[in-house]
């Protein structure tokens, strides 16, 4: 608890940072550090929670109506499997690659439950609905789940399906202040050997930070540049800033 002359009272209402937390004896107030106790808790459930991709499904065909939703799997058969052999979630399931049907689309976008399910369950689906509503005329291919999935993972979905640019939205690995943040990242010509030099991210989506409306209407602005330049990475700088403006040329280089 803050005092008259606590000179830190105002930082600490500022930033969900551990500031200035105190010391019982050679140690932390034991609030401080039941808090703590509690956050890394809650970080290491994040990572170990199995999404349930019916459920996420649903809820897109509620929030998203006459778009298609299917499910794939890494090549992860577990999740202990997932969480020690990073290279198996950016791979597709054998099994899986005859259910996406090829066509010809603008974009996919991915739900990938990456790190922090949680985050992927209450912040994906109104992202990408913020993303598809600010591109009525784009053509989408069927949204797609993924199950123990890595970024890279979107790369195979996106081109099996025939999509030129994927959206994945995925868990971020959990922080003691933040265990259910999403992050966006966003790939053109998406093909397995694509590096994260080559993606543009959007960081940090939950409400106590860049709330879901705001982020994906900064990933449409992000997409059309992409599309119509024809590449992302390092070459596509998002220059909207906070104000997110309409013209999606004008934002972007």
């Amino acid at each position: 608890m803050s005092s008259p002359g606590d000179p830190l009272a105002r930082l600490r209402a500022l930033t969900p940072a551990r500031v200035g937390l105190g010391r019982c004896g050679d140690g932390l107030p034991l609030r401080a550090l039941l808090d703590f106790e509690l956050a890394h808790a809650r970080a290491r459930d994040a990572v170990r929670v199995e999404l349930d991709p019916e459920a996420l499904c649903e809820e897109a065909a509620r929030r998203l109506p006459g778009r298609r939703c299917q499910v794939v799997r890494s090549a992860a058969s577990d999740r202990a499997t997932y969480l020690q052999r990073p290279d198996l979630g950016a791979r597709l399931h054998p099994d899986d690659v005859a259910t996406l049907v090829p066509g010809e689309y603008d974009l996919c976008v991915v739900f990938a439950d990456g790190l922090s399910a949680g985050a992927v369950r209450r912040h994906a689906v109104p992202t990408a609905a913020a993303l598809l509503d600010a591109h009525p005329g784009c053509s989408v291919a069927p949204l797609v789940v993924a199950q123990r999935a890595r970024v890279a993972l979107g790369d195979p979905v996106a081109e099996r399906l025939g999509a030129r640019l994927v959206v994945v939205l995925i868990g971020e690995r959990p922080g003691l202040s933040s265990p259910e943040s999403l992050g966006a990242y966003l790939t053109f010509d998406p093909r397995p050997g694509r590096t994260n030099a080559e993606r543009n991210c959007v960081s940090n989506i939950r409400p106590d930070g860049l709330a879901p409306a705001a982020a994906g209407a900064r990933l449409a602005i992000l997409a059309a540049a992409a599309l119509r330049l024809g590449l992302s990475g390092v070459g596509l700088k998002d220059r909207s800033g906070r104000e997110l403006p309409g013209s999606a040329a004008a934002a972007i280089e």
